[in-house]
């Protein structure tokens, strides 16, 4: 899948987020030259690029990134309306802030698409989720094209499904991080060296995540596959599945990170 870039690309604000999805489209090959960087202190500013304060002006952009801090969005926009166009695409990964407001405080863009990555960009590995009120296959296709080299696109169907999805996938790594964290403690718990602990445990969630994505199973299937009647891995899954404990702590841990999100969002409308 080849992108094809547009003449100009606007990112309006180069924290770690923004700067990370524009340092990954410079390594896939967009133009230098078409990106205007927004910020007046980027945090994560690509090398050989500059930032500047203020808006250009002049024609309206192809492309505008908005990544920018939610409560930013309508001193952001007091100025991005008057320069947006019919033919302008804007991409938010403002989290909370719904494709409605997005709208009214932009009306002059032609196209809003909302995304939800995670950090894992960085790597190519973040799943791309995407809405937007215009469900064409030509726009799909073009930010498929545009963001599939950071991870694979998702795209809902349904707006409501973005505060799920930002609670398994766009808060998903720090959890999984955490889960990471508290195996290695526990091996040196049980005596094994901290920094010894801490390798095994990060290299073998990167291999069984590998194994996982290759497999034709699903992980519980693979899980039960690696478990042996009466072994030690099954000893090991019997704790991890008395009372449902891990599947009624996963409910919860998202459910918290659903319902923050959920407020977030209220929040954005209320202030609005």
């Amino acid at each position: 899948m080849t992108a094809v870039w547009p003449d100009t690309i606007w990112v309006i604000g180069c924290g770690n987020m923004g700067g990370s999805i524009l340092q990954a489209w410079l390594d896939q090959g967009a133009p230098p030259e078409a990106v205007t960087v927004i910020d007046p202190a980027p945090s994560r500013l690509p090398k050989g690029l500059t930032a500047r304060a203020d808006m250009p002006a002049g024609d309206s952009p192809d492309l505008v990134l908005l990544s920018v801090k939610p409560h930013m969005l309508n001193d952001v926009a007091s100025e991005l309306n008057v320069r947006l166009g019919p033919d302008s695409t804007l991409v938010s990964i403002l989290a909370g802030t719904e494709l409605a407001m997005l709208h009214q405080a932009l009306p002059q863009s032609g196209t809003i698409v909302r995304l939800m990555p995670n950090m894992a960009v960085t790597v190519g590995k973040s799943p791309m989720i995407m809405i937007s009120q215009d469900d064409s296959a030509d726009l799909r296709a073009r930010m498929n094209a545009l963001f599939d080299p950071l991870g694979p696109p998702e795209w809902l169907d349904n707006e409501d499904q973005m505060h799920v999805a930002t609670a398994l996938s766009g808060s998903g790594p720090a959890f999984l991080f955490r889960f990471i964290d508290a195996l290695a403690r526990g091996a040196e718990d049980l005596g094994m060296a901290p920094d010894q602990a801490a390798r095994l445990a990060l290299a073998m969630v990167e291999g069984a995540a590998e194994l996982a994505a290759a497999s034709s199973y699903d992980p519980g299937t693979l899980a039960d596959q690696v478990a042996s009647p009466y072994g030690v891995t099954r000893k090991g899954l019997d704790v991890m599945d008395a009372d449902e404990r891990v599947n009624i702590l996963l409910h919860d841990v998202l459910k918290a990170a659903m319902e923050r999100n959920i407020e977030m969002a209220e929040e954005a409308r209320d202030a609005d």
